[in-house]
């Protein structure tokens, strides 16, 4: 007999949200590049495929499950039609629709192909938002990719190191659209590469901190993928930072100045940029100055921090607003690790064994990126409202009807 659900959601409320924006035969597709991930297990004793414990840890996640735990917890409390939605089957001795428990879960995302599954959500993700063509001339680039890394501070217990991710995002949607682990012995730099290699990058530009203001790096973005980048320069670089520090700043004028006001803290922030002939870095030709002014709401003291960049973007090709657009927008990806952080407890989570804790963050990249493509801009009141109702992730995954 199956057991009695112990979900606040009432089991009776069976009838679907109306469709969400996103077009059913693209978010199928989400299930469908789900479905292609090889499966890590053994033939004999599946009872779960691949891709619908997969499909039901996304909708868990999406309902604001934190921890492999949740998602089974989840998974138990799913209605029928909804578990029959995502693919589950029923079983064979009482009929009702049978979800994959918590261990199913457990050794699943343990075991997953990490590379695999990052390149189906960002395959899926970048379906959503195609990257556009390189425009005419004289128009700058409109797709911005960030590339930052984070740590996953609860997934290393000595001997093992914590796991290190290295990440793409989308300026516009926030959407991760690739990621890749960053091994112990090595950094970031050495996985740059591997990280954007799949991605269409033609005619767009990248923006990455100062740890990637690299030459080889540089070299390889405008000559083998065609795209343009936006790199902070500090003393890594030194005799680019020594270059850009003694150009005349004090007669260049303040091409953009913005002010902002939120999160306890009122910023501005001014730009310079001017054309330099024979900057000690390849393909570049433009040299940027940002500063940053902040102070506290509840203080009077100004703290002022000065950056430096270079583009290899012209200025026929970006504006002085557009380059102070993508610098902010940098830090989008900033937002991103906040999110997980905050909204999903990542940086607390305990989960260490196999791949999991990648498996987990990839997890909690496609369901920001889903809500981000929904419009959703906070995403703690949107996985609370998916909390409140089971069936509202469906129309999420592009599934209208049971």
């Amino acid at each position: 007999m199956p057991a009695c659900s112990s979900s606040p959601i009432p089991v009776a409320a069976q009838r679907l949200d109306p469709p969400a924006v996103l077009a059913p035969d693209q978010c199928r597709g989400l299930l469908d590049h789900l479905a292609q991930i090889p499966d890590p297990r053994r033939r004999r004793g599946r009872r779960h495929a691949l891709g619908v414990v997969l499909a039901v840890a996304v909708a868990a996640v999406l309902a604001g499950a934190k921890s492999l735990a949740a998602i089974g917890e989840w998974a138990a409390d799913a209605p029928g039609p909804v578990l029959a939605a995502l693919g589950a089957g029923r079983d064979p001795l009482t009929g009702a629709f049978r979800p994959p428990g918590e261990a199913t879960v457990r050794r699943v995302l343990a075991r997953v192909d990490p590379d695999a599954l990052d390149r189906a959500i960002g395959a899926w993700l970048v379906d959503q938002h195609p990257p556009p063509g390189p425009g005419p001339p004289g128009r700058s680039p409109r797709r911005a990719v960030a590339v930052d890394g984070k740590t996953l501070r609860g997934s290393g217990h000595h001997p093992s190191p914590q796991v290190h991710l290295l990440a793409a995002m989308d300026h516009t949607t926030g959407g991760v659209l690739a990621q890749t682990e960053v091994d112990g012995k090595t950094n970031e730099i050495t996985q740059f590469r591997p990280l954007l290699e799949s991605l269409d990058l033609a005619g767009q530009v990248v923006t990455a901190d100062a740890l990637h203001t690299q030459r080889e790096h540089a070299e390889w973005l405008v000559t083998h993928k065609r795209a343009a980048y936006l790199l902070v320069v500090k003393h890594n670089q030194p005799a680019l930072h020594q270059q850009l520090t003694a150009l005349p700043w004090r007669q260049i004028p303040v091409a953009d100045h913005t002010r902002d006001r939120g999160h306890g803290r009122a910023e501005t922030r001014r730009l310079q940029v001017t054309t330099v002939a024979g900057l000690d870095f390849p393909h570049a030709t433009q040299a940027l100055r940002i500063t940053r002014r902040v102070r506290s709401l509840h203080g009077r003291r100004w703290r002022t921090v000065v950056v430096y960049a270079v583009t290899s973007l012209t200025a026929a090709q970006a504006s002085p607003a557009r380059l102070a657009d993508w610098i902010r927008g940098h830090w989008g990806i900033e937002a991103l690790h906040h999110i997980r952080d905050v909204t999903f407890a990542e940086d607390t989570s305990q989960t260490r064994t196999g791949t999991a804790p990648r498996a987990m963050a990839s997890l909690r990249n496609l369901a920001i990126g889903i809500l981000h493509h929904r419009g959703d801009r906070n995403i703690a009141a949107a996985l609370r409202r998916n909390a409140r109702d089971t069936t509202r992730v469906l129309p999420l995954l592009g599934i209208t009807s049971p």
